[in-house]
């Protein structure tokens, strides 16, 4: 392609580890003190602040373990179906469902994370 600068290239992947770096430190950071902060007005709550801080912590690795599993998943098994895809087309389908079942586990990690805070709550 005439428009893009190959040498650029390497260099993304780069940038979006950066970003996710940043905003996991955000979001820790925030998980670490949002409890104290909202146990703060209700202090005729029934969990102390130390439960708030391990509930929202283990909901947080659930949703994001699991989203890591299924993008690993999904770009391993993605590479897979675009190489049988270009030798037999008509399995559009089978492929299809097993890369649905990946992103599946990106959903079960959501399901325990709403189920934690739901506890929590």
């Amino acid at each position: 392609m005439p428009g893009i600068n190959r040498r650029s290239l390497p260099a993304l992947p780069l940038a979006l580890t950066v970003l996710a770096a940043v905003l996991a430190a955000g979001a820790t950071a925030l998980a670490l003190l949002a409890p104290a902060a909202l146990a703060q007005p209700a202090a005729a709550s029934r969990l102390p602040p130390e439960v708030w801080t391990w509930g929202l912590m283990s909901a947080a690795l659930a949703t994001g373990l699991s989203s890591l599993a299924a993008g690993y998943a999904v770009a391993k098994l993605g590479a897979a179906a675009v190489g049988v895809l270009a030798e037999k087309p008509d399995l559009f389908g089978r492929l299809l469902i097993f890369v649905g079942l990946a992103e599946g586990i990106a959903i079960y990690g959501l399901i325990i994370s709403i189920l934690i805070l739901n506890r929590l709550a």
